[in-house]
């Protein structure tokens, strides 16, 4: 691995509580929560909380931890969006498209016949991914 973990990326700051996030669910090993510019309505991330940039330097228990929660995140937000699909992606280098260096998986509930909206670095209305955090909330507890 020729780069190191950068403990000040946005993610960090999430986990240490120093930047505010729609949480939807937690564990001793991840944390999920709405991504702020997201491609389609329902659209999240999931995080391991033990530091790494991405696939390639994560320890496998963490990544092990981090897939389970993206399985849990998946089957709740296909069940909170009624969708047809879900599409989970993740980013490893600049040259993937990773922006964000640590690891992340993207969770977006998908439809038949709709694209996904462009990655255009507009933050989403705070009310409105507030309201999609709480259907993904009580879709997770539906599961349990």
């Amino acid at each position: 691995m020729s780069q190191i973990y950068d403990d000040n990326n946005v993610f960090a700051k999430i986990l240490r509580g120093e930047i505010p996030s729609h949480k939807l669910y937690e564990n001793a090993d991840t944390y999920a929560f709405m991504d702020v510019m997201p491609q389609g309505n329902g659209h999240c991330l999931v995080i391991p909380k033990q530091p790494s940039r991405n696939i390639l330097d994560v320890a496998p228990a963490s990544l092990a931890a981090v897939i389970a929660t993206t399985q849990k995140l998946a089957r709740a937000v296909k069940s909170a969006f009624n969708a047809d699909g879900v599409t989970v992606i993740q980013f490893n280098e600049p040259a993937s498209g990773q922006t964000v260096f640590h690891l992340h998986f993207h969770i977006i509930p998908r439809f038949e016949g709709v694209a996904l909206k462009p990655h255009t670095g507009q933050m989403e209305d705070q009310g409105l991914l507030a309201a999609n955090a709480e259907k993904i909330r009580v879709a997770l507890a539906q599961l349990d």
